[in-house]
């Protein structure tokens, strides 16, 4: 009997992460893939993914919820409302696992659903932290999981602190760099480059808003877009992610001579990625995926400051004259030996093979749903 895998998407990103991993779950003979698309994806002014979504292949649910405001009420109203339409869709599809990755509210819905329905939870990523607000959602995403999916040894110790069960906590890596190991080595520059309107070195940038500095969002981009400007680069920015600030960083980046996509097809991006001359803002790509390319990474503010982080790796305040410094520093004789010297430390490229191998093998059972709280020895 075919093993019903439930997995959760809410934008571009987790998506793209996720690809290689969803794939081989797909072709596996013994699971049967379901994925369930909502939120960032159906909004059309973030670049309607959905699209790229349908071309996968993949059994989808459409569930149609989205952000209506770039406020806090907004993204809370957008939790509650998918925990119904999540509670109707379990129930409907009666899922064996649900898969989910990281720390936003559609991942927290889903596991609040599943939790409730008494369906197990599989979480890729918990355990990591980056000292914001988001760590709470993650957190609380782990506590309601009993499977995890962790990305190094101390993400899987931290939740070994929180109590888990450890024969439920897997190292597997970090999912996002699985599609990397098969594109690195085949970048078409030529079609990239013409694709996107590329004359010369470029840089890239990708910033979010912040859950706690949301009215300093947009102050946030100016300062990134202030010092990126300024430079001989050609400038290619991807939109920020929906949450309440997003609007905002979106107007101001308007004001701005850059190159601007709502959104960048993954494979394009992991390309782009082997090709720029540095990232700049606060994505986790540029903490989890650049160094696999050895690339210049400037990181900026508070979003990812407790992430593990490889040599490649510049942390700077949202203040343009750091960027700017930070971005002159990334040709130091000191700095291209950290880079040329950096190792990533988020896996080997092969999680989606680990994620696939263990939820086959999974003994699912009452044990693995009556979660018990293990002490640390």
């Amino acid at each position: 009997m075919l093993r019903k895998v439930l997995y959760i998407t809410g934008t571009r990103a987790d998506y793209g992460l996720m690809h290689n991993a969803l794939e081989l779950l797909d072709n596996d003979e013994n699971i049967q893939l379901e994925v369930a698309v909502t939120g960032m994806h159906l909004m059309e002014e973030f670049g309607y993914s959905l699209d790229e979504v349908k071309k996968d292949n993949f059994n989808l649910h459409v569930i149609d919820q989205t952000f209506l405001k770039d406020d806090e009420q907004s993204m809370s109203s957008f939790i509650g409302n998918l925990i119904c339409d999540l509670t109707q869709l379990m129930g409907e599809i009666n899922p064996d696992i649900v898969l989910l990755l990281g720390d936003r509210g559609e991942m927290l819905a889903g596991a609040i659903v599943a939790s409730y329905l008494q369906i197990p939870v599989a979480h890729i990523h918990g355990g990591d932290v980056s000292s914001t607000v988001d760590d709470s959602a993650r957190h609380a995403i782990t506590k309601l999981s009993n499977i995890h999916f962790a990305a190094t040894e101390k993400s899987a110790s931290r939740i070994k602190q929180m109590g888990e069960n450890p024969d439920n906590v897997f190292v597997v890596g970090a999912p996002g760099l699985d599609s990397i190991i098969k594109i690195k080595d085949n970048i078409d520059e030529t079609y990239l480059r013409e694709k996107y309107n590329i004359a010369k070195d470029f840089i890239l940038v990708l910033q979010h808003p912040v859950s706690l500095e949301v009215e300093d969002s947009a102050n946030q981009i100016k300062q990134t877009l202030d010092a990126v400007t300024s430079t001989d680069y050609q400038v290619l920015l991807v939109y920020p992610n929906a949450d309440a600030g997003g609007r905002a960083m979106i107007e101001k980046i308007n004001e701005y001579d850059v190159d601007a996509y709502k959104n960048i097809p993954h494979d394009d991006f992991i390309g782009l990625l082997g090709l720029a001359s540095a990232l700049i803002g606060n994505s986790s790509s540029g903490i989890i995926e650049s160094s696999s390319f050895k690339l210049p990474v400037i990181n900026i503010g508070t979003r990812q400051a407790g992430r593990e982080k490889a040599e490649n790796v510049i942390d700077v305040d949202y203040d343009s004259n750091e960027i700017l410094n930070a971005l002159n520093n990334i040709k130091s004789d000191d700095y291209q030996d950290k880079l040329n010297n950096c190792i990533n430390p988020y896996g080997d490229g092969k999680a989606g093979e680990n994620i696939c191998k263990i939820l086959n093998e999974l003994d699912i059972n009452d044990d693995l749903l009556n979660k018990k709280f293990f002490e640390l020895e």
